[in-house]
């Protein structure tokens, strides 16, 4: 077992050659059911024997002091450590779950459901000849604070994720947001030391990391922020929830429910209210209950229901509802759509109305992850600066971006240059412009960015583009769903005891 400093390239090959080892056992979009979960009970494990080491020399070698709770990030139960289950020989599958158990019970508060609920006793596709050489490959390293600093962990960690998002096809784009877009909106709305930051459709807690990481970046305290998101996917959130602790972030609140359905945080019947919101909700879905929407509780629909067929402005008006009246601000990343479709067209009305909007943003094509569709970034605030009230600030951005190797990216410069013309808010021709709120009426509220700013495309020209970009990718969305489920049922059949071929 290596025990020396790990650099971050022998981490990520480290990382990815765990997911290897699985390639022709199961689909690729399963890795992280087993990847993540293994890797996080490693690091809790050599965590905690450092800790051990730490303690028994603090206290001249006084083994009482190492059943002290608060000398531990995490408790590991006795009989229950990596060595232990790295010794079984068979059932490994059963091991590896009983250890996921019983530190879930003794960190409750913590630790509860993080672990996920991987088929790991299922012999047909985790073979024990199979979990043992994924347990071995883990033990060459020692993942300790040491040999492993948490940036440099959750660096590895983020790597993983984009490789898990990259392999797994279309549907990804739940998962995994593309981090210099995210870098960009934190960049924008640049978190404060103390605030609370919450993103409602939170996937593997990116948006949240990255809000964090623009503190430590700026040399400001980040262990004061209060951390919260929602996710809808039970598997994604717990990954959310390891990647949050794998950073060093201890103070946050990640809840596994439907946002729309059954929003998590709530105070004395109202929802509760965020500094800031940064948010890439999953684009017009169809499968929501507009009904009770319609009626809703927490007043999230003060601007209007949204049409069955697209839930967009649902989420969006969760945001605004969410977001504290004094110093709430949000960046939210949408498809274009919303700027401009007619079904949405007196919601867009009573939005550009009530002056909350302050900053429409068009980034470049392939940024929305696995989509070839061009999104935008819309910036909203509740207290905006006397200067920018009844205004809004266009930003065309979509020659900002790199595509090199098949991928679409932000480099630095991009990033600054947008988020320079954000907070100078001024016109530079073909590149940013100032409407008023009375002139965005005037254009049937629309906010399509080439009305405004001068040199883009025509706004038919765009609209058209736009409607069938995102009919393409419904259309490819419904195919990946197919395809999956395809997939699923085969699977199902073959584990029955059917014809692999069925």
């Amino acid at each position: 077992m290596s025990s020396s400093r790990i650099t971050l390239d022998d981490l990520k090959s480290y990382l990815w050659n765990s997911a290897v080892l699985l390639r022709t056992h199961i689909d690729a979009g399963s890795y992280k059911q087993y990847i993540f979960p293994l890797m996080f009970f490693k690091r809790i494990c050599d965590v905690y024997d450092e800790e051990c080491a730490e303690i028994l020399e603090e206290y001249d070698g006084d083994e009482d002091a190492l059943e002290w709770e608060e000398n531990h990030r995490f408790i590991v139960p006795k009989g229950f450590h990596w060595n232990d289950v790295r010794s079984v020989s068979e059932n490994v599958g059963v091991a590896i779950v009983n250890a996921f158990r019983a530190i879930e019970k003794g960190n409750p508060e913590k630790l509860q459901g993080v672990f996920g609920d991987g088929a790991w006793t299922n012999k047909n596709r985790l073979p024990d000849k199979l979990l043992k050489d994924l347990i071995e490959h883990f033990s060459s390293k020692t993942l300790s604070m040491k040999n492993c600093p948490e940036d440099e962990l959750g660096q590895g960690y983020e790597y993983l994720i984009k490789k898990f998002a990259d392999d797994s096809g279309h549907t990804a784009q739940e998962f995994y947001t593309n981090r210099t877009v995210v870098h960009l909106m934190t960049e924008m709305l640049k978190p404060q030391s103390g605030e609370s930051i919450y993103d409602p459709t939170c996937g593997s807690a990116g948006m949240l990391i990255s809000a964090i990481a623009y503190l430590k970046q700026q040399g400001l305290e980040w262990r004061n922020v209060r951390a919260y998101g929602q996710e809808i996917n039970a598997l994604t959130s717990a990954i959310g929830r390891m990647n949050l602790f794998l950073h060093g972030v201890k103070d946050f609140q990640i809840v596994n429910d439907d946002t729309l359905k059954k929003p998590a945080f709530v105070e004395h019947g109202e929802l509760m209210q965020f500094d800031l919101v940064l948010a890439n909700p999953p684009y017009s879905i169809k499968q929501w209950d507009r009904e009770a929407f319609s009626a809703d509780k927490y007043g999230r629909n003060f601007l209007g229901t949204p049409p069955q067929g697209r839930a967009d402005y649902a989420f969006f008006q969760h945001i605004l509802k969410s977001l504290n009246p004094n110093t709430g601000r949000c960046a939210i990343l949408f498809p274009h759509g919303v700027l401009f479709r007619d079904e949405e067209r007196e919601m867009r009305e009573k939005l550009v109305r009530s002056d909350l909007v302050e900053c429409v943003i068009g980034i470049g094509k392939n940024l929305f992850f696995n989509s070839p569709m061009e999104a935008c970034i819309i910036i909203c605030r509740t207290r905006k600066a006397h200067s920018r009230k009844g205004q809004v600030l266009f930003i065309d951005a979509r020659h900002e971006v790199t595509r090199r190797n098949a991928e679409s990216y932000l480099e630095e410069d991009h990033i600054q240059k947008i988020a320079q013309a954000y907070t100078e808010f001024k016109v530079q021709d073909g590149f940013s412009a100032i409407a008023t709120v009375e002139q965005i009426i005037g254009y049937d509220s629309k906010l399509s960015i080439p009305l405004y700013v001068s040199g883009s495309n025509s706004v038919e020209d765009e609209e058209t583009l736009y409607s069938a970009e995102e009919a393409l990718d419904g259309w490819l969305a419904s195919s990946d769903a197919f395809r999956k489920s395809y997939e699923t049922l085969k699977y199902m059949l073959f584990e029955n005891g059917g014809d692999e071929n069925a």
